[in-house]
């Protein structure tokens, strides 16, 4: 978290470069990646991590290769590292889902970042098809959500016990409310921060419906896997759009959920109901 901080404080536009998706990636997009490998792989060197960044890019753009292996060094506590060993650790991430997994979003929400705005540090753990740990680092998420003057920064971990609106149908989103008599206006923000204020109380629902314009369009694991935990923890409910839970090991992506649906557990058939007759 201190990294993705420190970026956002010093950030110029180099640090910001598009993927072939057309999504943004930032110097703390692969910082952060490198020192969550880093961490993961010295405590559990043959653990796999399925994580969204590639070094590709870095070994492509020596001044932004640079910038990282910079930032890197500065929050490692060892003998600085050379760029080719930062390259390593992020390529950490690069396994293949399969019975237990390691997945993680360095930056969830890079948008959002880019803004100075909510993103998150998405990673959780998960054991054949199950999430069975999660963690939310929510930097700029204020302490009590409508208090401008509270402090910021949240971090979420769940443990199981034995704003983008292209991303999502922001119309059928609105007829959902209303056929359920919710009345506020909805909070609009990026990245899984939207499960940390669900499992905290402070919403009651939080829908994401495919844009009609991306009917095919399939959720990545790791943009929900930390934040699911962290709401069922919580006493909530996480399923896809049809009530099916979901299915994190069909690939890097859900591919037999559409949708996602997160509630304080009260609301959830009722919201699921009002889903099917949308």
């Amino acid at each position: 978290m201190q990294l993705c901080e420190q970026v956002q404080v010093e950030m110029v536009p180099t640090d910001a470069i598009q993927k072939a998706d057309r999504s943004p990636v930032t110097v703390a997009d692969f910082g952060s990646q490198a020192l969550i490998c880093k961490a993961i792989g010295d405590a559990f060197s043959d653990d796999v991590i399925v994580a969204e960044e590639s070094a590709q890019a870095l070994k492509e753009n020596a001044s932004l290769l640079e910038r990282v292996t910079g930032y890197v060094n500065r929050f490692c506590k060892e003998t600085p590292h050379s760029a080719e060993t930062v390259c390593e650790w992020i390529d950490r991430g690069s396994g293949e889902v399969g019975p237990n997994f390691w997945t993680l979003d360095p930056i969830d929400g890079t948008k959002g970042f880019l803004r100075r705005d909510q993103y998150a540090i998405a990673l959780a753990y998960i054991v054949d098809g199950t999430v069975q740990l999660g963690v939310l680092g929510c930097p700029n998420l204020p302490y009590q959500l409508n208090d401008e003057d509270a402090e910021r920064g949240c971090l979420f971990v769940a443990i199981r016990e034995s704003f983008e609106s292209t991303h999502g149908d922001s119309e059928a989103h609105g007829s959902i409310a209303n056929a359920l008599g919710i009345t506020e206006s909805p909070v609009r923000m990026d990245s899984q921060v939207k499960y940390g204020i669900v499992s905290r109380g402070e919403a009651s629902l939080y829908i994401r419906l495919p844009n009609p314009a991306y009917p095919d369009y399939r959720e990545c694991i790791w943009d929900h896997a930390a934040g699911l935990i962290v709401v069922e923890e919580a006493g909530g409910t996480v399923t896809d759009a049809n009530g099916i839970p979901l299915n994190f090991l069909t690939g890097k992506r859900m591919h037999e959920n559409r949708g996602v649906v997160a509630t304080n557990g009260k609301l959830h058939q009722h919201v699921l109901k009002a889903l099917a007759k949308s």
